[in-house]
């Protein structure tokens, strides 16, 4: 009996030590890592409406290593940015430096997994340790299926080559995870076989790490078609066997159905991509009230972007994608160039007035708003005229000589436009 009991146990408690500052995935639905959609202001979205952990953008480590640490009190963010080199190895002083990662330590610091994408273990370890001792864990990118990231053995493109991904993982593991008190993770999508993903995994469960996400699709895959669940049983309890929490992402929709997934599945947690995009109260729970309509969720992020002073074209994206294609103030966005123009066609004249203070901090003015406008209707002349379609400028540059009148728009008011 006592030789039982203590191989139960063992089978029930293994588990890879959390460190000290670290955070454990088990019980966690959390923020999938994406571009554009994982921003500062979308990752508060979704902590608000109360996902537990949040993940970045996918960081390529290049575009940290070279970078300084500011703390930005006005924001009482941390940010990373470095100057532009635009090819240059010698980029000019002068210049105003990009920001590359913005992170609020207050409200996400504890919550927030910086994923990385490298392909290379020193590399790794270079750009890691610049961001450690602000996130909570590390995250390598072993998923990405877009040209961007495989075409330098990044991403997806590390699942064809299984012992550098574990070496890179060992690295962080060896001189972050020890260092810093974080833990190491990895994402990773399915092989072309039950069997390819099996050895896998495997491997990367020995290497040190607190924490896999499996994307239940394989690498060829889009979006559009539904996840593949068949492995994921398999997966789950290789990494229970190896004390390695499990995170399952692909076509969860919400709180509860990431709940019954966890059950049916015997994973530790899931994570919410696509949903979370065009409703981030997909992480509310019935019980807190549940999916909220699609005003008050662009509301709460319109007065989140303008705190930490989101870039405006990322805000509109994102309002994009929380703004249902039917309503009829979806298209109107889509035209909009600046906080104010948003508030005003979205009817939130409460918030105006930050608007106006946010577009002037960000350097949105009038005079840079018809700028905006004249570069991209070059922009689309040029793209004609490369094209051989001449006629159509001609015809273009008339129309615009014309009033409004004569294009049949009457008493309309022109609308303000900003970069």
């Amino acid at each position: 009996m006592q030789r039982l009991t203590s191989a139960i146990m063992t089978s029930v408690t293994k588990r890879v030590p959390i460190p000290a500052r670290g955070v454990d995935y088990r019980g966690k639905i959390v923020l999938a890592p994406m571009v554009r959609s994982g921003e500062l202001s979308s990752r508060l979205l979704a902590l608000k409406y109360g996902a537990d952990l949040v993940w970045g953008p996918e960081t390529v480590d290049r575009s940290m290593i070279g970078t300084t640490r500011k703390v930005n009190e006005a924001l009482s963010t941390i940010d990373f940015t470095r100057l532009p080199s635009h090819g240059s190895k010698d980029p000019k002083k002068e210049q105003k430096e990009s920001l590359i990662y913005r992170l609020h330590p207050e409200k996400e610091g504890k919550h927030l997994i910086f994923q990385i994408g490298t392909s290379d273990p020193e590399r790794a370890v270079q750009a890691a340790r610049i961001v450690a001792a602000d996130v909570a864990g590390i995250d390598v990118n072993a998923g990405c299926p877009k040209p961007f990231s495989t075409s330098g053995g990044m991403g997806a493109a590390l699942l064809q080559t299984p012992d550098k991904l574990c070496a890179i993982l060992e690295a962080l593991v060896k001189e972050i995870s020890t260092e810093f008190e974080i833990g190491i993770s990895v994402k990773i999508r399915l092989l072309e076989t039950a069997e390819l993903t099996e050895v896998l995994v495997r491997k990367l469960c020995a290497t040190g790490i607190t924490g896999l996400t499996v994307h239940c699709r394989t690498t060829p895959m889009r979006p559009r078609e539904r996840a593949i669940r068949g492995q994921l049983k398999m997966i789950a309890n290789i990494c229970r066997e190896n004390g390695v929490a499990c995170l399952m992402n692909g076509d969860v929709e919400n709180r509860a159905q990431a709940e019954q997934l966890i059950t049916e599945f015997g994973v530790d947690g899931a994570m919410i991509a696509t949903a979370a995009e065009t409703n981030s109260s997909c992480f509310r729970s019935e019980v807190d009230g549940g999916l909220a309509p699609w005003n008050e969720v662009v509301e709460e992020y319109l007065k989140i972007a303008m705190e930490v002073e989101n870039r405006f074209g990322n805000t509109k994206y994102l309002l994009n994608h929380l703004i249902p294609g039917k309503q009829p103030v979806y298209r109107e966005i889509t035209s909009s160039r600046s906080y104010y123009q948003v508030c005003q066609m979205l009817k939130l004249e409460h918030l105006k007035l930050q608007a106006k203070e946010t577009d002037e901090k960000l350097g949105i003015t009038p005079e840079t708003q018809v700028q905006g406008r004249r570069g991209k209707k070059n922009k689309n002349k040029t793209a004609m005229a490369a094209g051989g379609n001449q006629a159509k400028i001609r015809s273009i540059e008339v129309e615009e000589k014309k009033s409004l009148s004569e294009r049949g728009v009457q008493n309309q008011p022109l609308a303000v436009v900003s970069i």
